[in-house]
């Protein structure tokens, strides 16, 4: 099974469901275990009813209407605001292969807001379908998606009339606490609401879908509302329906329950900040490919470096530290560690690359770093790069 996502040290799982046994075996163990309970009532109301039919009883169903709701606010008026705009994505590749994830309505002009491990299998030479809380199902394509951010953004095919696109929060102002609602299709059940808090914000997280050697970096919500695979791509909303996170990764246990072939939930699930999601989303909708802010330099992904070191040199034999750019300018060397990104620690390289991407090219930023034992800062302006690579 593929690992998707990783809070540095440790890698996560992606909440994505590959249609394997795992969701077939685990149904039928479900069906025999309720064939068995429905066994069992049945022979002991045959039984007591032998000789003794003079004691039944008549309990009468309490009528509650069918047109009650739930209030704004709660749970359940919030999932039965937000469902109808959420999708079950299903993605069939070139070659037979398919997979099930989750997305939202992000325009009324038939955009969907995704990401991109769940549409990348079929983003090229496959099918890609979309179907609402209601069971319509709409064909559609993929206008861009952007590897390193994990974001895909999805138009459907004769998109309907009436999308009611989900509200947006601000996840700079989220607080740890905060209740959450997610909304997705864990292993296939489309249309499941789970709650909880959120556990931790800025958590650095590295995710791969280990058929590359490609990551996605983002600097994630931590939420222990149940996420599992499938509920990636899908809204993690906050207690008044605005969508704060795209749910995406998973720290899990190896193994799984009888049936299973992915690991599920432990309480440990991760989103991509809103306000990233939607500058990404924006700049895929205007161009169809991503731009990153970038530094200039090539950093080690090794672990418990106490920072991100700056390597020795770059991809291809090519310099860390690109001539003329914004680490050089700021006078930044090979072997330097970055300690500090603002005001953020920097662990590792992973947690650098998460935090350089919750910026833009052009914004101006302060560097801390080491040399020899010796503590320095240097101001550096973020410069960009096109698409990926």
């Amino acid at each position: 099974t593929a690992e998707w996502g990783a809070p540095a040290p440790s890698a996560p799982e992606p909440p994505r469901k590959r249609r394997a046994n795992g969701l077939v075996a685990a149904v039928a163990v479900a069906a025999l275990v309720a064939g068995g309970i429905g066994g069992a009532l049945g022979f002991w109301a045959a039984d007591s009813s032998d000789g003794s039919s003079s004691n039944s009883t008549t309990v009468a169903a309490s009528n509650s209407p069918k047109d009650f709701k739930r209030a704004a606010g709660t749970v359940a008026g919030v999932a039965a605001q937000a469902l109808p705009s959420v999708v079950t994505i299903d993605a069939q590749s070139g070659d037979g292969e398919g997979g099930t994830g989750t997305g939202f309505v992000y325009d009324k002009e038939g955009h969907i807001l995704t990401n991109n491990h769940v549409v990348a299998s079929a983003a090229d030479s496959g099918q890609l379908t979309a179907t609402f809380s209601d069971g319509k199902k709409y064909g559609a394509e993929v206008v861009g998606r952007a590897q390193g951010y994990d974001v895909a953004v999805l138009k459907l095919k004769n998109a309907p009339d009436g999308l009611t696109p989900l509200p947006l929060g601000d996840s700079d102002k989220v607080a740890v606490g905060d209740s959450t609602i997610a909304i997705g299709a864990p292993f296939g059940l489309s249309n499941t609401v789970t709650t909880g808090i959120i556990s931790a914000k800025d958590r650095p997280v590295a995710s791969g879908d280990g058929s590359s050697n490609k990551n996605s970096y983002m600097s994630a919500l931590q939420t222990d509302a149940s996420i599992n695979p499938g509920n990636s791509g899908g809204p993690l909303l906050d207690a008044g329906g605005a969508v704060i996170g795209i749910n995406s990764a998973i720290q899990s246990t190896s193994g799984g329950g009888v049936g299973q072939s992915q690991a599920g939930s432990i309480g440990l699930g991760f989103a991509i900040p809103v306000n990233q999601a939607k500058n990404v989303a924006e700049q895929l909708i205007k161009t169809g490919q991503p731009v990153y802010p970038v530094i200039g330099a090539t950093v080690t992904m090794e672990e418990k470096t106490g920072g991100a070191v700056i390597s020795d040199q770059g991809a291809g034999g090519t310099p860390a530290v690109t001539p003329n750019g914004p680490a050089a300018q700021a006078g930044l060397k090979a072997g330097d560690v970055i300690t500090k990104f603002d005001d953020t620690v920097v662990e590792s390289g992973p947690t650098l690359i998460g935090e350089i991407w919750t910026h833009k090219p052009g914004d101006k930023v302060t560097i801390t770093y080491k040399r020899g034992g010796k503590t320095s800062t240097a101001e550096l302006t973020l410069g960009e790069r096109k698409g990926d690579s």
